[in-house]
């Protein structure tokens, strides 16, 4: 049950970068023994409310509380001391030391002659996976960890220092569905034994199912702060956007042309097999099916990032070369990586030269690229695509998550693809920037642009996809329309059985 005084309050705190206000007089109280999620669209101040309680930025105004007396972080080590541990969509641990080192950093049991005691470390981090009733090794090096198990080893770091404030921020995101619950049945213990829990999320399904409160932030702003059983999944996402959303998936009736991408027989044994399938202009294609069945791979062998056994990839009549991407580029192919961050942008460049990596060699005069040409072209597709930023100048690393996927997607729409292959195009980006990334999928398709989509959410398969492509286990197993297209239809033939009509 949640303490009756709040363990920390958020009171009217305010932080600026430069003329940004990021966050402008938000309040909010956090109690023990609940979980309480902070929901809004990328750029609504969410990460820095994150970073004000890890101590990575201080409020310019307004004021910390803990247990009614209010409190100064000014580090990262302010914020440990005072019982509070920011657990990362991306884990920061030492991945050359051991799970044991990594969570016992800082706070090593000493022997005899004060030594490190290696035993008693060791022991110490398998009473803390006991509790969490998790199974990994603590001598085991954290390098090759998978993300769940790093963020797991991360709650344990929380759990050896007592902390009473554990934030999890998008924890889920690069997680499976297996992997989701137990985090989730570790989430629910924490705050059983009495921590209060901050949750980010863009899932609403995930805000339902563990948090008891919520508090909505918009343009910097607090919007609300409510029991989550007494606001609606709808009535979030209107005080989200501040305005009515309309449909989330705005899919335009288009009549499908001519054949531009045919897939036949492609194999890179035993990952995927005999796979072939066409795509035809003002088309939108989704290869749906459960993780570890191909999909991303067929797109990245596809696209020749991959290398294949068999099979052939043709654009508008002509048969790509295998594995070569500067092909599939010069054919008109665009891919649009699951994950943005590693394989869509240079992360350390700034946002004009990212939009125009893929046509710097159009853009340049007598072999050189100019700043005139770069800037004008990047400011044309970040305006088309509504993206937030400072500076063109500015390193794409500044932006949230959402604005990072609009430059990645004016990177290639830059070049006016005739296929379009997207991967997971609204992983981790607000419900608003999503109805936006959809509006432009269709109107793509409108525009003649055969457009291949992989997608987890069945949601967003059902909604946009003119005809859904199953796979399972590497082999496509059914090709339904839209009109035959269910959850159930599709989670039968992604599981092996018979898919219903």
């Amino acid at each position: 049950m949640p303490t009756e005084a709040p363990v920390l309050r958020v009171r009217a705190v305010s932080k600026s970068f430069g003329a940004v206000a990021a966050v402008q007089g938000v309040s909010f109280d956090l109690y023990g023994g609940e979980a309480h999620a902070l929901v809004g669209e990328n750029g609504a101040g969410k990460s820095t409310i994150v970073k004000m309680l890890a101590g990575v930025h201080r409020p310019d105004a307004g004021t910390l509380e803990l247990d009614g007396v209010p409190i100064e972080l000014n580090t990262p080590a302010d914020a440990k001391a005072a019982g509070i541990a920011v657990i990362y969509q991306e884990p920061t641990l030492f991945p050359d030391l051991s799970v044991a080192e990594n969570i016992a950093m800082g706070r090593q049991p000493l022997g005899r002659f004060k030594t490190i005691d290696r035993t008693a470390m060791i022991e110490q981090a398998e009473q803390l996976f006991t509790r969490l009733g998790v199974s990994i090794e603590p001598s085991r090096p954290a390098r090759g960890l998978s993300i769940a198990d790093q963020q797991l080893v991360e709650i344990a770091k929380a759990l050896s220092a007592d902390a009473r404030v554990v934030v999890m921020d998008e924890p889920t995101a690069a997680l499976t569905g297996v992997e989701v619950e137990r985090l989730f049945a570790v989430a629910r213990s924490l705050r059983d034994h009495g921590a209060a829990l901050v949750f980010i999320s863009h899932r609403f399904e995930e805000v339902t199912a563990l948090c008891e409160r919520v508090t909505i932030m918009r343009d910097g702003r607090h919007v609300s702060t409510d029991l989550v059983s007494e606001v609606s999944v709808d009535e979030m996402v209107r005080r989200m956007v501040g305005r009515e959303l309309g449909a989330l998936f705005p899919k335009q009736e288009v009549t499908p042309g001519a054949v531009v991408l045919s897939v036949a027989g492609l194999t890179r044994d035993p990952v995927f097999v005999d796979v072939s399938f066409e795509v035809r202009a003002g088309e939108i294609v989704a290869l749906a099916g459960l993780v570890g069945s191909g999909r991303s791979e067929v797109v990245q062998s596809i696209f020749g990032v991959d290398p294949r056994d068999a099979g052939t990839v043709t654009v508008a009549g002509k048969t790509l070369k295998p594995a070569s991407p500067r092909a599939a580029m010069a054919a008109g192919v665009a891919l649009v990586p699951e994950d943005r961050r590693q394989q869509g942008l240079v992360m350390e460049l700034s946002i004009e030269r990212n939009v125009t990596l893929p046509r710097s060699r159009a853009l340049s005069q007598l072999g050189f690229l100019t700043g005139s040409n770069e800037r004008r072209s990047a400011k044309e597709w970040t305006q088309r695509l509504k993206t937030k930023y400072g500076r063109l100048q500015d390193e794409v690393g500044t932006l949230s998550g959402g604005n990072q996927q609009k430059v990645v997607l004016a990177k290639w729409l830059a070049t006016a693809p005739k296929v379009l292959i997207v991967d997971e195009p609204t992983r981790g980006i607000d419900v608003g920037t999503k109805a936006e990334v959809h509006r432009l999928m269709s109107s793509l398709a409108a525009e003649g642009v055969a457009v291949l989509m992989v997608s987890s959410e069945l949601p967003e398969v059902l909604g946009m996809a003119d005809r859904v492509l199953v796979m399972r286990e590497g082999r496509l197993v059914a090709e339904l329309d839209r009109e035959r297209a269910t959850e159930e239809s599709v989670m039968f033939a992604a599981m092996g059985q018979e898919a219903t009509v």
